[in-house]
């Protein structure tokens, strides 16, 4: 199969005390959601994570080669976490069962262990214990997991979606082996959706899909094989319901205007290759720079719902912050940089919160370009030639031999000067009477305009 998604918990065997128990065959039979029927079985079934996948991997030796070897999957949801488990425990012969860590507490995780190392002693079997959202655990919860671990009695395998260095105890990250997941990329979901289509297992083959409504699942998809699918058997669902259109009827075909009706999201016209993508882009950053909150958020929207990677709208807003807000308002690039943060720690949909909070602040800070003019002005000097020695007095005079060069001589210590600024020339003489820093009157930068002119007339005698 290609494709990696997660088990859904609807799905699950449900003969577990805190977990899931048991293999996960039963979960193959026609009523089963689409995403768990096409759940892929082999490591050769699957795509994308490629770097996890490759010969000789650790992935690779803990399944083929059996090694008993705990792991700690990192990255978004529907990467494949749960799937990577489930193979485990298929293809070695383990017995597995999940335990979430959004109900499951120490008792469960006892219970759980308890019953796996009772397995191991009365049968020689051993168990995959599938741990979910493992950040969610509290320390106490964790250090739960150790016993099993360190005696082997279960194979763990511990997903989460948060930064393990952050969230899961040390003990239990230096027993097991981190492996970090990426999202799928659109080529991949693609091939995930049109092998639904064609397998058995899936549709069989009864219906086709226009190519509009293919890149609208895609799009909606966000590199999440498992939303992919439960999108294609919605669309399947109302293709071939009675309120279905003739033509729909007729050709099993499922059109673009049946996936949105399905999965009630209009299609987003946007090529992130292409003119919309430089565009959308283009007014996201001129609106914000003009201060329109509604239009910058309308934008926002817009690339979101397209499925456009929110680390590039991250890295436009860190850049804005300096370029079109700067001084004017000085926490503007801290709130950047945190939503930036926040996209990597967080992952979509959830910081697209962080992303409207970044533009919105943004939006309504006062605006300065003062900090771009002034790097553009240093930049076009030094290009001009404008270089120059650096004044002896400013050298480095920390070698030996350097003071009888002359380094050092005369230097003024700034905080020994009265309000701790010394009269002294900074600048190369080329560059001496130079002024790039051209503050504004607009914010904070009101005010360090007034601090900068005082402070350039003490630097410089005048």
């Amino acid at each position: 199969m290609d494709g990696l998604f997660e088990l859904d918990d609807a799905a699950a065997p449900a003969n577990r005390p805190g977990g899931t128990a048991g293999s996960l065959a039963g979960n193959a039979h026609a009523s089963a959601p689409l995403a768990v029927r096409m759940r892929p079985r082999t490591l050769d079934d699957l795509v994308g994570q490629q770097h996890l996948l490759r010969s000789g991997s650790p992935l690779r030796r803990l399944i083929e080669g059996d090694q008993p070897m705990s792991l700690l999957l990192w990255g978004p949801p529907g990467t494949g976490k749960t799937t990577i488990a489930s193979i485990v425990s298929g293809q070695t012969n383990r017995e597995f069962v999940e335990v979430s860590a959004v109900s499951a507490g120490v008792k469960e995780v006892r219970a759980a262990i308890d019953t796996a190392r009772n397995r191991l002693v009365r049968t020689g079997g051993e168990t995959v214990l599938f741990v979910d959202e493992v950040h969610r655990f509290s320390k106490a919860q964790q250090d739960a997991l150790l016993p099993g671990v360190e005696n082997r009695w279960v194979t763990l395998v511990a997903a989460t979606t948060e930064n393990p260095f952050f969230s899961v105890i040390s003990p239990l990250l230096s027993r097991s082996l981190l492996l970090t997941l990426e999202p799928l990329t659109d080529a991949d979901v693609r091939g995930v959706i049109e092998r639904a289509l064609a397998d058995e297992r899936g549709l069989g083959g009864r219906l086709t899909l226009e190519p509009d409504a293919l890149d609208h699942l895609v799009r909606l998809a966000g590199g999440d094989a498992r939303r992919s699918l439960t999108y294609l058997e919605a669309a399947a669902g109302a293709a071939e319901s009675p309120e279905a259109g003739d033509e729909e009827a007729q050709t099993g075909t499922i059109t673009l205007a049946t996936t949105e009706r399905a999965v009630d999201r209009a299609a987003v016209r946007y090529d992130r290759q292409g003119d919309q993508h430089y565009d959308v882009t283009s007014a996201f950053i001129k609106s914000i720079r003009g201060s329109d909150a509604d239009a910058a958020m309308h934008y926002l929207a817009r690339m979101v719902e397209a499925g456009e990677d929110p680390r590039f709208i991250a890295r436009r807003l860190v850049v804005l912050a300096s370029e079109d807000v700067g001084l004017a308002d000085p926490t503007a690039l801290g709130v950047a940089v945190a939503a930036a943060q926040s996209v990597q720690l967080i992952g979509m949909p959830e910081a697209r919160l962080n992303l409207a909070q970044a533009v919105l602040h943004l939006a309504l800070a006062p605006k300065s370009n003062a900090v771009i003019t002034a790097m553009d002005a240093a930049s076009a000097d030094v290009r001009a030639g404008k270089i120059g020695p650096v004044p002896a007095h400013l050298r480095d005079a920390h070698y030996g031999g350097s003071k009888q060069l002359g380094h050092g001589q005369g230097y003024r210590y700034s905080h020994d000067a009265p309000y701790g600024i010394a009269e002294q020339q900074y600048a190369p003489d080329v560059v001496a009477d130079a002024t790039y820093y051209r503050p504004t009157s607009l914010g904070a930068e009101a005010s360090l305009k007034e601090r900068w002119e005082r402070v350039r007339r003490l630097v410089r005698g005048r």
